[in-house]
């Protein structure tokens, strides 16, 4: 769903870009709560990891595919302002060196794939765990609704747009019918993916999933006959080192899906481009500000093996986005330490 330049009018378009920086900049205060000594480096994972599968479109009409946005699988992963951030810095990436999605459109794609999604997301996240049992399925059922619906909901969103500042005369009821129809579709594929993503992690480290911190109950013993929570000591611990091993095998698993399995993704486009020629609101489409990027098109300019130049394009995207993601990440952390250790000391 990356909206190239040409869309959206240039008023608009900045009204989406003033929007998505307030979403940033509130979303750097509220993930140095979120983020620690665990999940900050995580996060960086996270952003890579939906590069990754972004580039894995899956068919779900006749000439027509999808891909995963990301929204939902951040922000139960990492946490919602942490996951507004992981959603941008992939934009960010796939504007400047890929060419996808358009650079003065960036601002709408901000908005549209990651605060909508986000927000959409952990909003049905968190209200169905409110009325689920608290158990591990019960994430995961929540994790594909919220999946599910935040896609149809990011068409919607625009959809809402385009009406505002699109830049040709469409009967927009036509518009959101097919953009809402088809994305409901992309998010069940998203929903899938999402499920199948945070089960997998938290089969393995569940205090890594945000959207299931407090999932279980404290230990209780029987002292005197009446039941007392168990001091902390006696939980469980945490296997020393499992975190490394979870960032090492999601990397890899990155590396993969980008370097080899993204070969044999659909090559049909995707829903707002099918949408767009079927509509025509792709008539004053723009060529790319960086259509010259030797990355451009997920390819490795003169390359000329396309398994090879794709591959080679997507592992290179994949290094970049953790790379960049981690440093953002471990910086908003760093800033939450030295504020809280400026506060101690003031208190003192």
């Amino acid at each position: 769903m990356h909206v190239p330049d040409g869309f959206i009018n240039a008023p608009v378009s900045v009204a989406a870009g003033v929007a998505a920086g307030v979403a940033v900049a509130v979303s750097l205060r509220g993930a140095r709560r979120e983020l620690d000594e665990r999940t900050a480096p995580l996060a960086g994972l996270v952003a890579a990891f939906i590069f990754a599968v972004q580039m894995l479109n899956f068919p779900v009409a006749a000439g027509t595919s999808g891909h995963l946005l990301g929204g939902a699988l951040a922000a139960i992963l990492v946490g919602p302002y942490t996951g507004v951030l992981c959603v941008s810095v992939v934009l960010l990436m796939q504007g400047i060196l890929f060419a996808d999605g358009g650079l003065t459109a960036l601002g709408v794609n901000v908005t549209v794939m990651g605060v909508v999604t986000v927000v959409v997301a952990y909003a049905i996240f968190r209200g169905l765990l409110g009325i689920l049992p608290r158990t591990r399925r019960s994430v995961t059922v929540a994790a594909f609704a919220g999946a599910l619906l935040s896609v149809p909901a990011a068409a919607a969103a625009f959809t809402a747009v385009y009406a505002i500042g699109g830049t040709t005369d469409v009967a927009i009821g036509k518009v959101f019918t097919a953009m809402v129809g088809v994305h409901v579709l992309i998010g069940i594929g998203e929903a899938a993916i999402t499920a199948a993503t945070v089960g997998a992690v938290i089969a393995v480290r569940p205090d890594l999933v945000h959207g299931a911190r407090g999932l279980t109950a404290p230990l209780k013993l029987r002292v005197g006959g009446e039941l007392v929570d168990a001091p902390a000591a006696a939980a469980a611990p945490v296997a020393a080192g499992s975190t490394s091993k979870v960032w090492a095998t999601g990397l890899v698993t990155a590396l993969v899906l980008a370097g080899f399995v993204s070969y044999y993704a659909s090559a049909s486009p995707d829903g707002l481009e099918k949408v767009a020629a079927d509509k025509g609101i792709d008539e004053k489409v723009e060529d790319h500000a960086a259509a010259d990027s030797p990355l451009a098109d997920y390819g490795v300019k003169n390359v000329d093996d396309a398994r090879l130049s794709g591959g080679l394009a997507g592992v290179i995207g994949v290094g970049v986005t953790v790379a960049a993601g981690t440093g953002i990440f471990w910086a908003v952390r760093r800033r939450r330490t030295e504020e809280l250790t400026a506060t101690s000391v003031s208190a003192g």
